[in-house]
């Protein structure tokens, strides 16, 4: 059986089909990561990518 640290908790977390929250211990911290994500508390770095603003002609 294979183990991995909890990405929210750090608490070890069985790595297998029957862990329906994998790599996550559970279902609080798999919704816990998922909020911070959510509120972009947690991002990607890198650059700002910034799309022209629509024509509000062409809006369908």
């Amino acid at each position: 059986m294979m183990y991995v640290k909890c990405p929210e908790c750090g608490e070890q977390s069985e790595y297998s089909k029957e862990n329906e929250h994998r790599p996550f211990c559970s279902r609080r911290c798999q919704l816990l990561d998922l909020g911070a994500w959510a509120s972009e508390d947690r991002k990607i770095t890198g650059e700002e990518v910034f799309l022209e603003e629509e024509d509000p002609d062409t809006r369908h």
